[in-house]
């Protein structure tokens, strides 16, 4: 973004919780090779599969929560406290549930799937807080 649009950008105009989940679905093209193949050395082909499912569940959270916070954030303040509450918890259960569901249903390397899962969103979450805090994230700039 330029100074120039950044001048004009008005809050409650950019989506800046879509573009933070973007942002960590981007690293996660970084992220996510290292895991599969640390996951594939220590524990097989199934290892890696189950990484890289474990992986695509925790971008999957990230974008789910980008988008619930921005469609909150243009109703009321109120909506968007509740979503970030809320959602966070409904997110949380959504992940337990779906690596349930998948840990029972199919023959995926549990400790796998669930250990990529946890530093899957460890290492976004601090990569994407790096970010923003040293400033890097340009779009974000529009106070």
């Amino acid at each position: 973004m330029d100074k120039h649009a950044a001048a004009t950008v008005t809050p409650g105009t950019v989506d800046v919780e879509a573009i933070i989940a973007r942002h960590v679905a981007r690293r996660a093209l970084w992220v996510a090779p290292i895991l599969i193949t640390l996951f594939g050395l220590l524990r097989g082909v199934d290892g890696a599969v189950a990484s890289a499912i474990g992986v695509a569940v925790v971008v999957g959270n990230f974008l789910l929560s980008g988008w619930m916070l921005s469609i909150a954030a243009k109703i009321s303040l109120a909506l968007y406290h509740a979503a970030a509450l809320f959602g966070f918890f409904l997110r949380l259960i959504l992940i337990t549930v779906s690596l349930l569901v998948l840990g029972s249903l199919t023959e995926l390397d549990r400790m796998a799937l669930g250990l990529s899962v946890v530093a899957a969103y460890l290492v976004l979450l601090s990569l994407e807080a790096v970010a923003v805090a040293r400033g890097k994230e340009r779009e974000l700039d529009w106070t």
